[in-house]
């Protein structure tokens, strides 16, 4: 028997591949699929089955596309319908693969479908089980994401505590849960840093796993949930009727544009997303542009602040041109125009003119800020439970948006986040809707916290 994570951290997301005696399974794939069929061809081995726990909000998984390669069977819990050829499995059904077994338990409560797969050892012993987005290492999987269901999230949240009571607290303390996501993923509240646990550690430190009665959980699991990434649902779509071929997408996306060209698509309404680091952007864009960098969660930040019918053209550096692409549609971003040859060096040889964004360093804007002056914190409400800067003012990022119209476009202004990489993403919107006196403090509140200012604690409503 052979287990192996494949975890993505843009994604936070965990795919797996289990292996006995040359025959393959995947759980939770994402989009693209030669990492999975070239595994199994290192191995010497042939994918029998493509196992998806639930219909997945936050990516496009990449089961449709491999069953198609590979000849692998889709195999969903209970209750799901598909646009495409799966099979529905019964709860408590075995399925062999080699000398092992994955049995089904269906855990209805993230969605209806959601299902986790038991893996029995050669002796038949409860192994390990792929808990998908039931049960995180430290949490659970929100309530509120599925898929045209008249069900409220407290109705999902009862049969959550249903299934985690019936189904995974009855295993052994010392099953293994390997689970769909770690931290930074927005399928949770606050899902812990380790990428897979045990029953037993689970039932000891999850607040989820904890003795309470169903009242008190669905309160505790849906107490502080924000509003999901407007791109969830039309993943969940894709991942349920089906989607292009990834292949196909990529050739298509992937086209270089010349300076003339490019000016023509954004002429057209294409919106210049920048996808450089922070620290290299604000020393020169294209107008308009929306910096979201390819080296933190790229596709998540996308899905969660442009909208997935506009068309894109990309800034990136060079070499980069076709991650950037591939990462978009991870994510179902597909409206992709193409991509500036030669990058942002291509735009300054023939002369076209560059905007700027100011950044101050946190040193510097300890000593420099006065009590008046106009603060936003860009973190998540979580955060600022944390500690903020007395004045600031409060606004997600994902809200930022739409809350401009709140603010004066002839006051200046300090953006700054936790580390210093959604604060560029603030600017640049900021800057793209006629804010001209925007200052990016670089390294965020950290290191803010480091050069000496006090922080209190947010005493306002939150935004």
């Amino acid at each position: 028997m052979y287990i192996e994570q494949l975890y993505t951290n843009c994604l936070a997301e965990a795919a797996y591949y289990i292996e006995s005696d040359g025959e393959a399974a995947i759980v939770d794939p994402l989009r693209e699929t030669s990492p999975y069929i070239e595994l199994a061809k290192k191995r010497n081995a042939k994918i029998k089955y493509v196992f998806e726990t639930h219909f997945h909000a936050d990516f496009v998984s990449g089961h449709v596309d491999l069953a198609r390669e590979t000849g692998a069977v889709i195999v969903y819990g209970p209750t799901a319908e598909a646009g495409y050829d799966i099979l529905v499995a019964k709860d408590h059904e075995e399925f062999r693969l080699g000398r092992i077994k994955l049995k089904v338990l269906h855990t209805p409560g993230h969605t209806t479908e959601s299902s986790c797969f038991l893996l029995k050892d050669e002796n038949g012993n409860d192994y390990a089980v792929f808990t998908g987005d039931t049960l995180f290492v430290g949490d659970v999987g929100r309530p509120d994401l599925a898929v045209k269901s008249d069900l409220t999230r407290e109705d999902l949240a009862g049969l959550l505590y249903t299934s985690l009571n019936t189904k995974l607290k009855i295993l052994a303390d010392d099953v293994i849960v390997y689970p769909a996501h770690g931290a930074g993923s927005a399928c949770g509240k606050n899902i812990g840093k380790e990428t897979f646990s045990t029953i037993g550690q689970q039932k000891k430190y999850n607040y989820a796993l904890q003795a309470m009665s169903k009242e008190e959980f669905v309160k505790a699991v849906t107490d502080g949930l924000t509003e999901p990434p407007k791109y969830f649902f039309m993943d969940a779509m894709l991942n349920k009727n089906g989607y292009s071929r990834i292949d196909e997408l990529l050739k298509k996306n992937s086209i270089a544009l010349s300076n003339e060209d490019f000016s023509i698509e954004t002429e057209k309404g294409a919106l210049v997303l920048d996808t450089r680091d922070a620290d290299v952007f604000e020393k020169g864009f294209i107008p308009g542009s929306v910096n979201i960098g390819l080296n933190g969660q790229y596709a998540p930040w996308v899905g969660a602040i442009l909208d997935a019918h506009q068309p894109l053209v990309l800034i990136t550096d060079e070499g980069k041109e076709a991650e950037a692409v591939l990462r978009l549609a991870r994510v179902g971003y597909e409206n992709v125009r193409g991509y500036l040859k030669g990058g942002i060096s291509a735009w300054k040889n023939v002369g076209k003119s560059l905007e700027t964004v100011s950044g101050i360093d946190p040193e510097e804007f300890v000593k420099e800020i006065k009590w008046n002056d106009n603060v936003i914190d860009v973190r998540n409400p979580g955060e600022w439970e944390t500690g903020i800067i007395e004045g600031a003012t409060l606004i997600s990022l994902n809200n930022l948006e739409k809350e401009l119209s709140l603010l004066d476009r002839s006051q200046p202004y300090y953006i700054h986040c936790a580390g210093g990489y959604r604060s560029m993403m603030a600017s640049s919107l900021m800057k793209k809707h006629g804010f001209t006196k925007i200052t990016n403090v670089r390294g965020g509140i950290n290191k803010i916290k480091e050069a000496g200012l006090k922080l209190v604690l947010p005493t306002r409503n939150l935004i």
